[in-house]
């Protein structure tokens, strides 16, 4: 379990990976991979971390595609749908869908990415108002 702005979240690996941010406390089993990223996550918010470096459970086809396209955008600087789906080559509503079924937010940030003329949704706790809060923490332009 670590503490956020947003509350506390809990990590979840499997085999090696970490697979899931749960919005809630819980706390769990500990292990070597899971303290990093409990480390990592509170670098990130003491705005001493640009990016993280942990070993993630990718996901498949397009899920894998969209979240590793996430986790290239820079911290501070934001991607529209269309955008994410010209880079992977699928349509923006299935970028959308891929977004909100991110089982690691924060640490694959699909906050950083918006419509082209609306702001998204987010799956937080909170919704868009964490996902502006997010971006407004790593210095990001709001629309």
């Amino acid at each position: 379990m670590v503490p956020t702005p947003f509350g506390p979240v809990t990590l979840v690996e499997a085999d090696g990976l970490l697979v899931r941010l749960d919005w809630r406390a819980d706390p769990g089993e500990g292990s070597d991979l899971l303290d990093e990223a409990a480390a990592q996550l509170r670098a990130y918010f003491d705005r001493r971390l640009l990016r993280f470096d942990l070993p993630f459970d990718w996901g498949e086809g397009l899920d894998a595609a969209v979240r590793r396209a996430m986790a290239d955008i820079p911290l501070g600087e934001t991607r529209t749908y269309g955008q994410i789906a010209r880079a992977v080559g699928a349509p923006a509503q299935a970028v959308g869908q891929a977004c909100g079924a991110n089982p690691l937010p924060i640490l694959i940030p699909c906050h950083r990415v918006t419509g082209t003329d609306w702001f998204g949704g987010f799956s937080a706790p909170g919704g868009v108002e964490t996902k502006a809060a997010l971006l407004r923490h790593e210095g990001a332009l709001l629309l």
